[in-house]
């Protein structure tokens, strides 16, 4: 783990980036797998393709040490202009060096957070970048790969273990959208294009905007009880995670819900 080759895996992303922007993802993160952290002697955490900005690397050291206190994270990036931009805002905890999908660190991490990285690649091109994660992090390990809107408002983000895709996750902004399939535009690379007549998670959307419709008087009371509702109503006939630490009341009415990668998998 600690040979760093002379060339990273991958290519440059746009690097459009922002304070608060994986504010929600963040979250998530602490909460689901911050006993995960805590089990680890020394527990690493990558941000792999943070972008032209170090901003969302030091957000996430900041969340997640506010649950794990012994927690260190590595930025990584290809770019090498962004990493020199990047490396005067290190500090204990906080580093910051040139790679890719490789993942250049000392140690395989027990969490590996890769936003808006995948999004230009091919679908059987993230399959393989994937792989080569899952091939890299801790055994007990997660990678959490999504993508959001420019400034938050929407993202899906799947969690991955050594074995393979876990869970899909949809997040959004009360106010950022009118029916839940407008977040489809925000599903991974491996999911977007299958958003068709036919595949699993264009019925799962479909299913999920009929409830949200069917739960529009709750709206009377916030679109947060809205959004609680048509998650209790999808449950009945799709495995929405309902309980601790993914599903239930306490997530959805931060606006998120989750459900098994295998309901939707193509």
């Amino acid at each position: 783990m600690g040979h760093v080759r002379s060339r990273p895996i991958g290519t440059i992303t746009r690097g459009t980036t922002g304070h608060n922007r994986l504010r929600r993802s963040d979250r998530w993160i602490a909460a689901v797998h911050g006993p995960l952290l805590r089990s680890a002697a020394r527990p690493l955490v990558v941000d792999l393709g943070y972008g032209a900005s170090h901003i969302t690397t030091c957000e996430l050291f900041g969340r997640l040490r506010r649950v794990c206190p012994t927690v260190q994270i590595v930025g990584i990036e290809i770019d090498p202009e962004r990493v020199a931009a990047a490396k005067p805002y290190e500090r204990e905890g906080v580093s910051f060096v040139r790679g890719g999908f490789e993942l250049p660190v000392d140690r395989p991490p027990m969490v590996v957070r890769a936003f808006n990285v995948l999004r230009q690649y091919g679908e059987a091109e993230a399959w393989a970048h994937w792989d080569r994660l899952r091939a890299g992090i801790h055994p007990a390990g997660v990678i959490v790969e999504g993508t959001c809107s420019e400034i938050g408002h929407r993202a899906v983000w799947v969690t991955l273990g050594a074995e393979g895709p876990r869970t899909l996750t949809f997040a959004a902004r009360f106010s950022g959208f009118g029916q839940p399939s407008e977040l489809a535009e925000r599903l991974p690379k491996t999911l977007i294009h299958r958003n068709v007549p036919g595949e699993r998670v264009h019925a799962f959307l479909a299913d999920w905007d009929r409830a949200w419709a069917a739960c529009a008087p709750f709206g009377a009371y916030g679109h947060r009880q809205r959004w609680i509702r048509a998650a209790e109503s999808l449950a009945r006939d799709w495995p929405v995670a309902t309980a601790s630490p993914t599903g239930g009341t306490a997530r959805w009415r931060l606006g998120e819900l989750t459900l098994p990668w295998r309901a939707v998998a193509p």
